[in-house]
């Protein structure tokens, strides 16, 4: 299922979203393809850095963050992309400016940690030397944010080649449990995911952005939409 839009335009200009957005490309276009492999070698972020089994290029400490900018094609960066600015915009309306950027940081390391501690302990070294990249662990930290503040929304979805609008609780749901069945396949297996697609990351970035979003919609600090939300999204056009 591919998202084209939540038919839901955000009530203030997403700046940060955007910006986030912007930083992607430019670090794909201006570092990452002129070398890729040097680029993606020197600035991921690798579990055994962690555990400090292996010497990364860069301190882990480092890394977890670099990493979060790099993307190993353009497939990778635009699918991507697309899932930010559908899904991002309106998680910052609700959370304002600086807290969403402070959120999506925290959900890319949540997301990071988690692929990594979940690697450490269920794969081999080989696979923990493996290099960690791309924006969808925090960008899985907005989905779930996304799953508490706006479930009623109408995700018009590419299905095969047939658009269909779907709940986005039912969209992110099916989304997240692929997630994790594909996780946990990985985690028995003999590879335990140290390559290929961080499963992990998303479940972890998924799970912290759902909690934050419901402590700070409990706290009063973030107001979801909900019912509203799919009342905006029924008169509004992709």
């Amino acid at each position: 299922m591919l998202p084209l839009s939540d038919g839901m335009p955000a009530r203030r200009f997403p700046f940060v979203n955007v910006a986030l957005i912007a930083a992607n490309f430019l670090v794909f276009i201006l570092y990452e393809l002129p070398h890729l492999d040097s680029s993606v070698f020197h600035a991921s972020f690798y579990p055994c850095a962690l555990a400090g089994s292996c010497h990364a290029p860069e301190p882990w400490e480092i890394s977890w963050f670099t990493a979060m900018f790099l993307h190993a094609s353009w497939s990778h960066i635009l699918g991507n992309m697309l899932f930010l600015a559908i899904f991002g915009k309106n998680v910052e309306d609700a959370f304002g400016h600086a807290r969403y950027l402070a959120f999506y940081v925290a959900g890319g390391f949540i997301a990071a940690m988690t692929q990594a501690l979940l690697t450490l302990i269920g794969g081999s070294a080989a696979d923990a030397a493996v290099p960690m990249l791309g924006a969808s662990g925090a960008i899985a930290a907005v989905l779930g944010a996304y799953f508490v503040l706006y479930p009623n929304s109408r995700v018009l979805t590419l299905v095969v080649v047939f658009p269909v609008r779907i709940s986005a609780w039912v969209f992110l749901g099916v989304w997240f449990l692929y997630q994790l069945v594909e996780a946990n396949f990985g985690f028995f297996s003999a590879s335990a995911n140290g390559g290929g697609t961080a499963f992990f990351a998303h479940v972890g970035g998924f799970v912290f952005g759902l909690i934050a979003a419901r402590v700070l919609t409990a706290s009063g600090a973030v107001e979801g939409r909900g019912q509203a939300g799919e009342l905006a999204a029924a008169g509004a056009t992709p």
